[in-house]
């Protein structure tokens, strides 16, 4: 495992722990020697990982639309810059640099991307790792959907075990880096 894909917001959300999480996060990741890639801008959490990443001597690959180079304001101090033309391509570009994703607390926005990814390891298009770090119990309402989803027979109880949880950084790569795809049966 060499480099691993974050999504997270491009606002910093009303409490300052979002912010600083990002920012452990970012720390976590050099301290383990791994790359990141993740949306390319300066603000939000996405800003906070990229410049603990960074300050802390890490590689950062940035990958952001035309588009939303000059909303999200694009991170002119990264080790790459990629900007691409749709949505559709920085999906794709993050997925292929990456050897695992993780979601930090972020929007519907992230929320796509993360999910995307974790469509495609169910489908068996890749086995990486899918996370979540639930700082601040922030993906727990989305956890108790994924139970009704498995009640009601539209999600497999084994899709939910392909989800690496954790609430702490460190933890969590530990995790990743352990982690075995596991063959699920689709249909």
């Amino acid at each position: 495992m060499k480099t691993i894909a974050v999504y997270c917001g491009s606002g910093s959300g009303n409490d300052p722990i979002y912010m600083n999480e990002a920012r452990k996060l970012g720390k976590a990741l050099v301290a383990h020697g791994l790359d990141l890639v993740y949306g390319g801008a300066t603000v939000g959490c996405m800003g906070a990982i990229a410049d603990a990443v960074i300050e802390s001597g890490g590689k950062v690959i940035g990958v952001i639309p035309k588009k939303l180079a000059n909303v999200e304001i694009a991170h002119d101090h990264l080790t790459e810059l990629h900007i691409v033309d749709t949505m559709h391509e920085r999906k794709a570009l993050m997925a292929e640099r990456a050897d695992a994703f993780i979601a930090l607390p972020g929007g519907t926005g992230t929320l796509e991307e993360w999910f995307e990814v974790l469509t495609w390891a169910q489908l068996g298009y890749h086995n990486k790792p899918c996370a979540l770090l639930n700082i601040n119990k922030y993906y727990t309402p989305m956890l108790s959907l994924f139970d009704h989803m498995i009640e009601q027979g539209f999600v497999k109880e084994a899709y939910k075990k392909l989800i690496v949880i954790d609430d702490d950084s460190t933890n969590l790569i530990e995790q990743l880096k352990n982690y075995k795809a596991e063959y699920i049966h689709k249909w």
